[in-house]
């Protein structure tokens, strides 16, 4: 997550979505006063000593907003980036048994295991994306935009000219290996993402075969 003092913006990290790109691209517009959390590639902590214990830099937005106080939560532009469910499980799949074959070999069987059989519940990468965008009631979303993976350099683009920085071309960053979703999956895996994501689906328009 990055908080812009300067430029007035909250970025929400959302996991699996091109976050590591955005960042990089962001900091580049960032000045002393501004403020990051993030856990890879590099370490960088909040002020707030509740946050900065946490490993990683995926915090819901609910979590920052006392910290910064109504009025400037209100205030500042708020937005993060999302990706169709059914694309981003299967990206969750491959990153998670990245430097083997597993995935590559059996991807169903991986997929079942982590929907039905172990599902890491407690993981930030396999919670849904709406989970670090909605308020206390978990229903509305506290972002003022989104940008989609799907259109990630268009996104950023207007992205951008809303706060009113400049745009840059974005890095491929820390991605994982995988074909199309659509032909890892049969109606039962189908199924169980689309409940298990339901709310994703709901918020951010999206289905097997797309989305807005």
């Amino acid at each position: 997550m990055i908080v812009s003092h300067r430029h007035r913006f909250i970025f929400a990290a959302v996991p699996k979505t091109g976050t590591h790109a955005v960042r990089q691209a962001l900091r580049e517009q960032m000045g002393d006063e501004d403020l990051e959390q993030v856990g890879l590639f590099v370490d960088k902590r909040f002020p707030w000593a509740d946050l900065a214990t946490v490993r990683h830099g995926h915090l819901p937005l609910r979590q920052v907003r006392p910290h910064l106080g109504e009025a400037a939560f209100a205030a500042y532009f708020k937005f993060a980036f999302v990706r169709n469910p059914f694309d981003r499980f299967v990206s969750y799949c491959a990153f998670m048994l990245r430097g083997g074959d597993d995935f590559t070999q059996r991807p169903q069987a991986v997929m079942r295991h982590f929907l039905f059989i172990e599902p890491p519940e407690q993981h930030v990468l396999f919670q849904p994306q709406a989970s670090l965008l909605v308020d206390e009631d978990g229903k509305a979303l506290l972002t003022d935009a989104v940008g989609r993976v799907e259109d990630m350099q268009g996104s950023y683009d207007s992205l951008c000219a809303r706060i009113g920085i400049a745009s840059r071309s974005l890095d491929r960053v820390n991605s994982s290996q995988h074909g199309d979703y659509r032909r890892y999956y049969d109606q039962t895996l189908i199924d169980g993402v689309a409940a298990r994501y339901a709310l994703d689906l709901e918020l951010f328009g999206y289905a097997f075969e797309g989305g807005r």
